[in-house]
């Protein structure tokens, strides 16, 4: 007889009670009010929720570039919130990679050796050219930021984040500054990813339309999980009406 226990995915994050807190007093924010939630392996979860709902104040704890005022966060076996600085940065190193609203490339250096940047820090990295290809830009490796479109950049900011293939792939609005196209364009790559690599990717957008291409997709409000959507049945990134 089968397991029901074995058939459940592995947990990427977990979180207890989770807070955090901006300020004191009358003045003090509260980001996050005590979220529990799970986080499964693999998966393309989608966060959303207004500006100030905490989704990205969770991205960025369970990143390991902020710390909660109380509760616990732990990736796979390791409690994030008890770590150090540099054991935090060792996990980053490690197990992440970031992609931001703002694609935060050297306009100095080509695509490629933008790319170089995180291959040479990191333990097990794939070669800079094939992780350009991943996203499209076998034949723009030697351009520049500025002889690229903004999608193009973005496409290199990703390819700089899963160079080191890491486990998670954290991505804060990475559709914000582009066009519908566009957008499409690098979430089709982000999709790309998850399937060749395996590698869990966390979205914050602000793009309701997003969610219909994610496993699953966490609602956020007033620093709160409000609800937690498994999606049956996804539509490829190309179909996604905005």
């Amino acid at each position: 007889m089968n397991n029901p226990a074995s058939s459940k995915p592995a947990i990427a994050y977990r979180t207890a009670g989770l807070t955090k807190v901006y300020g004191e007093g009358t003045a003090a924010v509260h980001a996050l009010r005590g979220v529990d939630l799970e986080i499964p392996s693999g998966e393309i979860i989608v966060l959303l929720g207004p500006s100030g709902s905490g989704k990205s104040t969770l991205l960025n704890i369970i990143g390991g570039l902020d710390r909660a005022t109380d509760g616990e966060a732990w990736f796979q076996d390791q409690l994030l919130t008890e770590m150090e600085d540099a054991e935090l940065t060792q996990y980053r190193r490690e197990n992440v990679g970031f992609v931001f609203q703002f694609y935060n490339l050297m306009p100095s250096l080509t695509a490629r050796e933008n790319v170089e940047l995180v291959t040479e820090i990191a333990d097990d990295p794939m070669d800079p050219d094939e992780a350009l290809a991943l996203v499209g830009l076998r034949e723009r490796t030697d351009h520049f930021p500025a002889q690229l479109s903004g999608g193009e950049q973005q496409r290199v900011a990703i390819a700089r984040a899963v160079a080191k293939q890491p486990k998670v792939l954290f991505c804060d609005e990475p559709t914000g500054a582009l066009d519908s196209s566009t957008g499409r364009a690098v979430l089709k790559v982000l999709k790309n990813v998850n399937d060749t690599l395996g590698s869990t990717i966390l979205m914050v957008t602000h793009a309701a339309a997003t969610a219909e291409m994610a496993h699953r997709v966490i609602n956020f409000a007033d620093g709160d999980v409000r609800d937690v959507t498994e999606n049956k049945t996804r539509i490829d990134p190309e179909d996604i009406e905005w």
